[in-house]
């Protein structure tokens, strides 16, 4: 019986440096294991990001089932602040640590571990499929998004996704996502009239119109939520006039927040509000306003009350644990993936990620790996109807 070890594999991957948008071995390494395995791997490539599809089976003969994670990784920060290599895979205490640890190597190794093991275990009537991209943590625009790409053109298609993120919030196992907020990114340019801080009078202040508007946003709730959402939510993420003088009042000052807004929203709905509240300060101020946006994320939520309700019951079964179905959090590749199918997301706990010293439990490697096992096993027996 084929046994591959999550636990190695997930040094492996972790000693692959992968910043985005390096590839960094861990995709070759991957494509190694899965051909040598069974599995019918394409390296998809665009713009220097690479990807990998894995199929084992034949779409034809049933449901197709997808593992989707990637492999990139956010960059380490300052290294004299690592209790060691991130690139090294150090284990401690029953924790490896790197970078990757927890976001996500460890869940593509265990997927990985658990889709072949599975296959050539069973055989299933139907089809498991891997989806690897290279640019999750960056902007995303050359990883699943270019994977779906290919299988539009190659007539491959998949029924339903689990994506390895890591949803956990204390105990493996005691969340999954079943949806996501979107995310809209605004900036806004103030622009006043120059002049000297001892004669304001010949002066327009931007900063004060500005920070006028940015206080009436903050103290403006957009919304209660939703049964299947948190509120949403407005945060300044950047304020900047680049004025170095201290006796000069600016021409202009730029701000940028950003909004994770549910479902209650749409992007053109925020930017009229924000044109209104625009409007409103440059009445008061004289100052004038410009606004650049960009919608890196739709809110969505699936349609996975049964796909969903085989994890929660694998969940229950392997870790005697009751799961919570969430919308919590930031974005994730589900957000294109839903376009194609019902898609849940499911993986370690991730308290670490993108930390110095991230790292991951060494037992919930193996853990995660059984759990998996267990859906395909638990999805294959299921009428899916």
């Amino acid at each position: 019986m084929v046994k591959i070890d999550p636990v190695k594999l997930t040094a492996d991957l972790i000693r692959c440096n992968s910043v985005t948008p390096n590839e960094g071995g861990a995709l070759v390494l991957l494509e190694n294991i899965l051909s040598n395995h069974g599995f019918r791997c394409t390296r998809i490539i665009r713009n220097n990001i690479t990807n990998l599809f894995a199929r084992w089976g034949k779409a034809e003969n049933g449901l197709t089932f997808c593992f989707n994670g990637h492999t990139d990784v956010v960059p380490t920060g300052d290294l004299k602040w690592w209790s060691s290599d991130p690139f090294s895979a150090k284990k401690k205490n029953g924790y490896m640590f790197g970078r990757g640890a927890t976001d996500m190597k460890s869940g593509v190794a265990a997927f990985v571990a658990a889709a072949i093991d599975y296959c050539h275990a069973n055989n299933p009537k139907g089809s498991v499929t891997l989806a690897i991209t290279g640019d999750e943590e960056g902007k995303a625009t050359d990883g699943t998004l270019a994977i779906m790409d290919w299988m539009k053109k190659n007539n491959e298609h998949i029924n339903h996704c689990l994506v390895g993120e890591p949803t956990s919030k204390l105990l493996l196992g005691d969340t999954i996502k079943i949806g996501r907020r979107g995310s809209l990114t605004i900036k806004f340019t103030a622009v006043g009239r120059q002049g000297h801080t001892a004669y304001p009078e010949k002066a327009r202040n931007p900063l004060q119109g500005l920070t006028r508007l940015l206080f009436n946003l903050i103290n403006s709730p957009l919304d209660s939520g939703s049964d299947q959402f948190d509120p949403s939510s407005l945060e300044i993420t950047s304020v900047d006039t680049g004025n170095l003088a201290t006796n000069v009042i600016p021409e202009s000052s730029v701000a940028i927040v950003n909004i994770r807004y549910n479902t209650l929203h749409t992007p053109d709905s925020l930017l009229n509000w924000l044109k209104k509240e625009v409007a409103k300060i440059e009445k008061l101020s004289g100052i004038t306003f410009s606004l650049t946006s960009n919608v890196s994320a739709l809110p969505f939520l699936s349609d996975t009350s049964k796909f969903s309700s085989i994890i929660a019951k694998t969940i229950k079964e392997e870790l005697n644990i009751e799961t919570s179905l969430s919308t919590s959090g930031g974005t994730s590749d589900a957000r294109f993936l839903h376009e194609l199918c019902p898609v849940v997301e499911f993986g370690l706990v991730g308290s670490s990620m993108h930390q110095t010293d991230e790292n991951v439990e060494i037992k919930q490697i193996n853990e995660l790996t059984n759990v998996y096992y267990k859906i395909l096993q638990n999805y294959f027996q299921t009428d899916m109807g």
